[in-house]
């Protein structure tokens, strides 16, 4: 979590490190790959993921912690 969220954050009181620990631990528990689970999430969301492999397809991208962090979906 240091590494990866905090060192590149400026905090600036404790209510909002609290905010960016639980959007960090969000993003980490629910759509962050893991290489020890075989590239799943520990708590997976409620649809299940997306087989498609439509090459025309828009995909795209959700910031989150200001674009910190980067999430890629397939548009609707």
């Amino acid at each position: 979590m240091r590494a990866e969220c905090l060192d590149w954050t400026l905090i600036w009181n404790r209510h909002h490190l609290q905010r960016v620990l639980t959007t960090y631990l969000g993003h980490y528990n629910t759509a962050r790959p893991h290489r020890g689970i075989n590239l799943e999430v520990p708590i997976p969301r409620g649809r299940p993921p997306e087989t498609s492999t439509d090459a025309g397809a828009r995909i795209e991208r959700v910031d989150v912690l200001g674009g910190l962090i980067h999430e890629y979906r397939r548009a609707a």
